[in-house]
């Protein structure tokens, strides 16, 4: 596979390294070489070259939100009376810890957010003293999540 902008080759070996941290990224690495049938410092080898090309940006551990009681995810279209405001309101959304992704969007909206809450109440505090109060946001639109029914990343 070859990724044009990038100019790096990905071979099958890659493909399986990737995989399987991208199924677990604290797996041993001499398990995966083992698996693979190649040394622990060949994994490593390719691991730099894959980050140093950008393929991957290290690794993260997943915080189960819900367990800390964070039970409503909701998604916000802001919509802002400017689009030259946009710089400035992410600025702003950026200070909210509760913002979990922002994307600038072709459409109706300007911004689309992904932001947990505690509850509703927690949400409509959100919506009302932090979001709507920045400068340019002439309005949003909510959709709270029910659940999440898929989560993955792209497959190799």
């Amino acid at each position: 596979m070859k990724l044009n902008h990038l100019q790096i080759e990905i071979d099958g070996i890659d493909k399986q390294i990737l995989r399987d941290l991208m199924e677990d990224a604290r797996k041993p690495i001499l398990q995966i070489a083992n698996k693979i049938g190649i040394s622990g410092a060949a994994i490593h080898q390719r691991l730099r070259k894959l980050e140093q090309a950008g393929v991957i940006s290290g690794s993260k551990f997943i915080v189960n939100t819900r367990v800390l009681g964070y039970s409503t995810m909701a998604f916000v279209g802001i919509y802002l009376d400017k689009a030259a405001r946009n710089q400035e309101a992410v600025k702003e959304l950026k200070k909210i810890p509760e913002v979990l992704e922002c994307h600038y969007t072709t459409g109706n909206w300007s911004i689309l957010i992904k932001i947990i809450c505690r509850d509703n109440e927690h949400l409509m505090q959100l919506l009302n003293k932090k979001i709507q109060s920045i400068d340019g946001v002439s309005r949003t639109e909510t959709y709270i999540s029910l659940e999440q029914q898929i989560e993955r990343q792209i497959q190799l």
